[in-house]
């Protein structure tokens, strides 16, 4: 077994709810697993303070690029589990990818620049950190300038990113964002592949898409060997990736006390999600 997929256990960066106690996602869907790519930074607690700290450069976009990749540079030197991260996703682009077609290494807000930045440094291309209202900025590999870019004047670039679900981001911001400058986004590398469609969506986009990991079968068999989840957790993931719908649909049918319990929930943030299932219906029970 890789490091890459120890390290996405150990640290939690794929997280497995407990038996017949899904997780509710943003949409107000729910999911018997999710996943935390950034927490390759080393762990849950350094990666969430690195996204705290992001968010208080957000308004200052000049400044911005230094400042991160000032950050996963030391991080990079000092941890073991975000080195190890970095250096497969360097090895993983030399591998597919001649470098010497690649003009610029981009980045999209926020999570993408816990990569992006280290594999523009380590590759030597300059950097394009994207926003996710389409500006970019562009900085040299050592990022000791950053400037508001306007025309990539028909350059390549490569995409650095944590995560691709359904390529929403890709789609919505970081596409349009190259091709509006007059580039092209010909790859993206990412640590993980939720297999849940995007893959697809940037292959039809002309992007070559490089992952580190898949999140299937293979993945939640090697969680039941290393006894990361039971049999009962195995044959939800198992039933959740082959129809997701289907399965968490057949779930709450079989659990009507799930949500009548989440509705209970202290939290104010799963009380929304639930009312986000119950109002849009989206198991249609």
């Amino acid at each position: 077994m890789s490091d890459i997929i120890s390290y996405l256990f150990e640290t939690k960066a794929v997280k497995f709810c407990e038996e017949n106690k899904p997780f509710f996602l943003t949409s107000g869907s729910i999911s018997p697993y999710f996943v935390n790519t950034h927490f390759l930074y080393g762990n849950e607690k350094e990666a969430s303070e690195f996204l705290s700290y992001i968010d208080t450069l957000l308004e200052d976009r000049v400044n911005l690029p230094k400042k991160v990749f000032e950050k996963v540079l030391a991080q990079y030197e000092s941890n073991k589990i975000f080195k190890y991260t970095i250096d497969a996703m360097l090895k993983a682009i030399t591998d597919n990818v001649d470098v010497n077609e690649i003009d610029y290494i981009s980045g999209g807000e926020r999570r993408d620049w816990y990569f992006s930045n280290m594999l523009a440094y380590l590759l030597k291309k300059p950097h394009l950190t994207l926003f996710k209202d389409m500006e970019a900025f562009v900085s040299p590999y050592d990022f000791s300038s950053t400037e508001k870019i306007t025309d990539l004047s028909g350059k390549t670039v490569l995409n650095a990113s944590d995560l691709v679900t359904a390529a929403s981001n890709y789609v919505r911001s970081w596409i349009p964002a190259v091709r509006n400058l007059n580039g092209k986004l010909l790859w993206t590398c990412y640590v993980v592949d939720r297999k849940q469609g995007g893959t697809e969506v940037l292959e039809k986009e002309g992007i070559k898409t490089i992952p580190l990991a898949l999140v299937d079968n293979s993945l939640f068999e090697k969680a039941f060997e290393l006894g990361v989840i039971n049999q009962g957790q195995l044959e939800m993931l198992k039933g959740f990736y082959d129809d997701p719908y289907t399965t968490m649909r057949n779930f709450l049918i079989e659990h009507p006390e799930f949500i009548e319990n989440a509705l209970q929930a202290p939290d104010e943030r799963t009380q929304k999600r639930v009312k986000l299932l119950v109002d849009g219906n989206l198991y249609n029970l």
